[in-house]
């Protein structure tokens, strides 16, 4: 007896149902539940804890990518080490504590380490057959710029790469990850924020003008509500916020740096549609439509952050206090769904993905990416003064690794 087609699709979709049920009920109870402990300092200070011992993990300097719930921590994932470098520096400052600045030199010497011969940084989690990716590479700029500050030691491969790669219009379409679509990267303007960081503090400006290129590009696929065109990993039509607040963030920077008002201005006509979206709880849709409305029924934890981060330095330059309370809102949302208790060294600190947890980004998994933004996002709350470390102690950590080849692109 042949059973019906459509009958085997039931089958299949019931099964499904109730595998996705039991994931939930065996893998929410490893996360926290919403809670009430709203103390910036404590989270902070988890969210910290919780980075150092992804750095902690393995046998290199990099941080791990995150872990899945009721597992130990991932391999080292070279993109968001290199951006976490910006945040264990600002930790230094914030708390007065060197141990920060070297785990940041720890960083930027492995990623030196690792960087493939052509100068590109490698796409996914650390592996022995990598491939160069564009976002992955800027986005690493962005801890190495911030290091030479500190230091004196420049990275000037990864620069000169993205130069090669770039086409005319600004745009990159060769040498993105093989993980995405290459035709919608419009939220590589963040990777363009890396060039411009150090093309800032090298004086270099071929790297300035093809920072400026691409956000000129990006701004042609804005929409009169703010949403932006091709800005998506897989779904163009629903971005997540997550995309959307990597290209904010790339043309605030790139607008601070290169003077250039009408980069800010366009980010801050997304921030200004996305306070309008946030909900009164500080909830906001992990994915917006072109109409610029929920295209999700979850938040994107990430995407919030990033989005909080945005509205803080827009009230800064702007001046427009509805930015800074839309920060707090967004903020305290994501405090209340931070996890500050679990047992678990894996869990506790780190940020989850997507509220619910099973939510569609990263469902029941922790993420370096969104820890490191959750405390950026903090840490833009709470000002403090500068602080840096005697400049022989700098000068001791900052000897570059010997020249050596990496692995080819």
């Amino acid at each position: 007896m042949q059973i019906p087609a459509n009958m085997k699709t039931a089958a299949k979709v019931a099964l499904s149902r109730l595998v996705d049920r039991w994931e939930r009920r065996r893998n929410t109870k490893l996360y926290t539940s919403l809670h009430q402990n709203l103390d910036p300092v404590k989270h902070l200070r988890e969210a910290a804890d919780w980075m150092c011992r992804a750095q902690d993990h393995g046998s290199d300097r990099g941080v791990s990518c995150g872990a899945v719930f009721g597992q130990s921590f991932l391999p080292s994932y070279p993109e968001t080490t290199g951006y976490i470098i910006s945040t264990f520096l600002e930790l230094a400052r914030h708390y007065g504590d060197e141990t920060y600045f070297r785990r940041a030199v720890d960083m930027g010497t492995w990623e030196a380490e690792i960087q493939m011969d052509c100068g590109a940084v490698m796409g996914g989690m650390y592996n022995t057959n990598p491939t160069p990716a564009v976002f992955n590479t800027g986005m690493v700029l962005l801890g190495w710029a911030d290091l030479y500050r500190k230091t004196g030691v420049e990275r000037y491969r990864a620069g000169r790469w993205l130069l090669e790669m770039q086409e005319p219009n600004g745009q990159w379409i060769r040498g993105n990850s093989q993980l995405v679509n290459p035709t919608t990267t419009v939220y590589n303007v963040k990777a363009a924020w890396g060039l411009a960081q150090m093309g800032a503090v090298l004086g270099e400006t071929m790297f300035l003008d093809a920072a400026a290129r691409n956000a000129e590009f990006a701004l042609t696929k804005q929409t009169g509500t703010g949403w932006f065109e091709d800005c998506s990993f897989e779904d163009a039509n629903r971005p997540l916020l997550h995309t959307i607040a990597y290209t904010m963030q790339g043309l605030v920077g790139i607008g601070e740096i290169t003077g250039r008002r009408e980069f800010i201005d366009g980010a801050a006509r997304t921030a200004h549609a996305l306070v309008h979206l946030m909900d009164n709880d500080g909830y906001i849709p992990g994915k917006i439509d072109r109409d610029f409305g929920p295209g999700a029924d979850w938040c994107c934890l990430t995407g919030s952050a990033q989005t909080s981060i945005v509205w803080s330095q827009l009230a800064a330059l702007k001046g427009n206090a509805r930015f800074a309370e839309a920060a707090d809102l967004a903020n305290r949302y994501l405090m209340a769904r931070h996890d500050i208790s679990s047992p678990s060294p894996y869990i506790r600190g780190g940020l989850a993905g997507s509220w619910p947890v099973w939510g569609g980004y990263e469902r029941f998994r922790v993420l370096s990416w969104a820890t490191k933004f959750f405390s950026d996002a903090l840490l833009a709350r709470a000002g403090g003064a500068p602080w840096s470390i005697e400049p022989k102690a700098a000068q001791a950590l900052s000897t570059p690794p010997p020249e050596r080849k990496g692995p080819k692109c």
